[in-house]
């Protein structure tokens, strides 16, 4: 059965702090740990190093909105990731002294900040800027307040990504959010309508044409699964 959230307007009336804290710096440890082509101990030094990162953040008054696998732990089980996903501005960049830009990709930013892998979202992007502003709440991680994204935040932005994804040919990174979006969609009743509503602001015609057909073939997974529990 999918738990139900409110419409696009009424966002989040799920209780989260029923739901255990996550750790950040766990959940990047364990995606170190399992990676069996690292052979050095990463797991005090990385640790803290989180810690710090987000003391940072903070301490900068940096305004960001977690997305990407962390948030995603936020909602379903069973991701794992090395990277922590954040949308910010490009102003704010400039403030993370200890941030280095290994590329830049438009409004895609990855980047390390000391042993940590950062992907940035920039908000000069008019999609990602809407969803920091009108898709964020607070999650409790490990005692520290976080703004993170809403279902329906991390949805605009797996879809919004998919088209891209599929002209590059990077068929590992369609799966993965394909099966992001269908984990979601299976546990939580969101109104699909309305979010593609909202991303034809963004995409062309014939994305959204693609997004429909993308949809279509998750619900029919979705149907299956359903039927045979």
């Amino acid at each position: 059965m999918r738990k139900s959230i409110a419409p696009p307007k009424t966002r989040e009336t799920r209780d989260l702090t029923q739901r255990p804290s996550l750790d950040i710096g766990q959940i990047i440890l364990n995606a170190h740990v399992f990676n069996f082509q690292r052979t050095d101990d990463v797991e005090n030094q990385l640790l803290q190093t989180v810690t710090v990162f987000f003391d940072t953040l903070a301490g900068k008054d940096i305004d960001y909105l977690l997305v990407g696998g962390v948030a995603l732990l936020n909602y379903v089980e069973g991701r794992n990731t090395e990277d922590i996903d954040l949308i910010l501005s490009a102003a704010d960049i400039e403030e993370l002294d200890d941030l280095t830009v290994v590329e830049q990709d438009g409004d895609f930013v990855r980047a390390s900040w000391r042993e940590l892998r950062i992907d940035l979202l920039l908000t000069e992007n008019a999609l990602f800027a809407y969803v920091m502003q009108h898709c964020a709440t607070k999650v409790d991680l490990q005692g520290r307040e976080i703004p993170c994204s809403t279902v329906e935040g991390l949805l605009l932005l797996k879809f919004y990504a998919l088209p891209h994804l599929y002209r590059q040919g990077n068929f590992n990174k369609v799966a993965l959010y394909e099966t992001d979006i269908t984990m979601l969609l299976h546990s939580y009743s969101v109104d699909v309508e309305v979010l593609f509503e909202q991303l034809g602001n963004y995409l062309s015609a014939g994305d959204m044409e693609s997004l429909r057909t993308i949809y279509e073939e998750i619900e029919t997974k979705i149907r299956r699964f359903d039927d045979s529990t």
